[in-house]
């Protein structure tokens, strides 16, 4: 697989050849997206209620977004790997956002961090580029800010809210991101803000006018519960591993396993 570097992004976007990102929270997880030919692993904040079983993203805390991305990275060591800042982890002050984006670079090798925010994060993305830290945007809809949103709702509905994300998206470009998720947002306008700015656009239910896509491992391996519109189930692992554990307790408790072959 070839070598993924912040300038595959741009040439994608040039050559409208299409990215592929999902989010990974371990070693396996991320080996086995890495040598289906995924372009980026995304060790996303959602590892919160995917992986530890919080309600949202908000918990999380930089020490287990650093241990997570960590196991990414050794999983897949050659994977071009984002490490996703947690809530709060950025927002309190500019230095405190520099030291925590520091250490995914310095500490667990991550490739570059991703972080939420349009205009309003301008300044600290131009911060954490100039000290030689590639960042990822993320607007649309803001799942840190579930809180003061009222819920998980679409963005971009209204011209103004539209005007505003487009508005979003080239303040960040001109600030250095380079490349910027827009999610949950109408296609329309999703593919609109990917005409108007030269970085690619990364959707996550914001339809296919988007440079590329980004879906949740657990979605996509069918093993949540819930499946949001924007997700597609290409496998129901989660009733596979159900299966597997009632015959493997099935066994146990008759009295077939184990047999000879798995004794020694």
């Amino acid at each position: 697989m070839a070598e993924i570097t912040v300038n595959t992004f741009h040439k994608r976007k040039n050559t409208n050849e299409k990215l592929v990102m999902v989010t990974a929270y371990d070693a396996i997880g991320a080996a086995a997206a890495y040598e289906a030919g995924i372009d980026i692993l995304l060790a996303g904040d959602s590892m919160a209620n995917t992986a530890l079983g919080f309600k949202n993203t908000l918990p999380l805390s930089m020490e287990e977004a650093l241990f997570h991305t960590a196991a990414v990275k050794r999983g897949a060591p050659d994977a071009f790997v984002i490490f996703d800042m947690p809530f709060m982890s950025y927002q309190i002050s500019d230095e405190e956002a520099l030291r925590n984006a520091a250490r995914a670079i310095k500490e667990i090798n991550a490739d570059a961090v991703k972080l939420e925010g349009g205009a309003d994060h301008a300044p600290l993305i131009a911060k954490l580029v100039n000290a030689g830290i590639p960042v990822m945007a993320h607007i649309g809809l803001l799942p840190q800010k579930v809180k003061t949103s009222g819920g998980y709702k679409a963005a971009g509905k209204t011209e103004d809210a539209a005007r505003q994300l487009l508005e979003d998206a080239r303040k960040v470009e001109e600030a250095g991101a380079f490349s910027v998720v827009l999610e949950c947002m109408p296609a329309d306008v999703a593919a609109e803000i990917t005409a108007a700015i030269t970085i690619p656009t990364i959707g996550i239910g914001s339809g296919a006018g988007c440079s590329g896509q980004v879906q949740v491992l657990t979605d996509v391996l069918g093993l949540s519960s819930f499946t949001p519109r924007h997700a597609k189930h290409y496998a129901e692992i989660g009733e596979i591993m159900r299966n597997a554990l009632k015959q493997y307790a099935n066994d146990v408790r008759q009295g077939t396993f184990p047999g000879k072959e798995n004794s020694f």
